[in-house]
């Protein structure tokens, strides 16, 4: 039975070892498909989560299975895909090859697309779009902090594979409408831009009124596309996404008390995408401003602030110094 067999989590970087961890500190079966670095790291240093809340966990490396070969999926009997974006199709094409026929493929991935491409790679298999709200920050030696609140959700299926997967420290949700979620989720993530180009802590950044109208601004645009498409996008959270551009306007007193009751934010919380930046890697952009400048394109809508913000990250990236550090009016130019 596919409950019965291990959970293989495919690309293991900081939220795949989260949720691996997690999932192995509860007593599941669960294997890691990681690249060498992250399996040395934690074959010296063991597994170390920690939460925004201040709660800790531990695992020695031989808690948890590791591996680089991609024959590790033949025990699987879900499937949690991880990698990034770009890397969907590789690794849909390792599943086919070795996971077994009935294993369930689960995409915890930002972005709206990387489903389809699975389904397109792996035929007639199960596959369940996921949704998940917080950060992860790689720390060294083995340490993985979330840094914000939040549940996991997947799409609900006969087999409850999103109850399967809860365990303390990691709830996740079965949703009737994790399409509605998944674009509910991106249209926040389009933050991850502005958190990448300003170097700063979302914490920080969400505390200063310029940088949150930005945000509101970028938002808003992004919402006139999807209710150009017809798209309806869901919230993980109370606040439903068409309230958030007017909420991120509000003074700072007003945002920081609406805020404080419906999400916590580690300081030091950062973006991926800004970890990404900081490590010399191609971020998500594509997969994130860019999914919505394609619809608004379909739609006829006009998008200027997003293609400036896409166009900065860019820059950002081909320079391969990190962060640039702009302010909000540098961003507007």
């Amino acid at each position: 039975m596919v409950a019965d067999r291990s959970i293989v989590v495919a690309g293991a970087g900081a939220i795949g070892c989260f949720v691996g961890g997690q999932l192995a500190a509860s007593g599941r079966r669960v294997a890691l498909l990681v690249r060498p670095r992250v399996k040395t790291e934690i074959e010296r240093f063991g597994l170390r989560l920690t939460d925004f809340d201040g709660s800790e966990k531990k695992l020695a490396g031989g808690q948890i299975a590791l591996s680089e070969d991609p024959a590790i999926f033949h025990s699987a009997g879900i499937v949690l895909v991880t990698v990034k974006s770009a890397d969907t199709a590789d690794v849909a094409d390792q599943i086919a090859q070795h996971a077994p026929q009935d294993a369930i493929i689960v995409s915890l991935q930002n972005g709206v697309g990387n489903v389809a491409t699975l389904h397109e790679r792996l035929g007639g298999r199960r596959v369940l779009a996921g949704m998940v709200p917080f950060n992860v920050v790689a720390m060294g030696e083995g340490r993985f902090h979330r840094s914000s609140s939040g549940d996991i959700h997947v799409g609900e299926d006969a087999e409850n594979t999103a109850s399967a997967l809860s365990v303390p420290g990691l709830a996740v949700r079965a949703s009737r409408d994790i399409t509605g979620v998944q674009w509910g989720k991106l249209i926040i993530n389009l933050n991850n831009a502005l958190s990448a180009l300003s170097g700063m802590p979302l914490a920080a950044q969400l505390a200063n009124r310029d940088w949150r109208k930005l945000f509101a601004d970028q938002m808003a645009e992004g919402l006139a596309v999807l209710k150009a498409a017809g798209v309806t996008p869901a919230s993980a959270t109370p606040i439903p996404p068409n309230w958030m551009p007017t909420l991120l306007r509000l003074p700072d007193m007003i945002f920081n008390a609406i805020l404080g009751r419906t999400m916590k934010i580690d300081p030091e919380a950062r973006s991926s995408m800004w970890q990404d930046l900081k490590l010399g890697r191609k971020t998500e952009i594509d997969y994130l401003q860019g999914a919505v400048i394609a619809l608004a394109e379909q739609n006829n809508v006009d998008v200027p602030l997003m293609r400036r913000i896409v166009a900065l990250v860019k820059e950002a990236e081909a320079a391969g110094k990190g962060p640039p550090g702009l302010t909000p009016q540098q961003i507007r130019g």
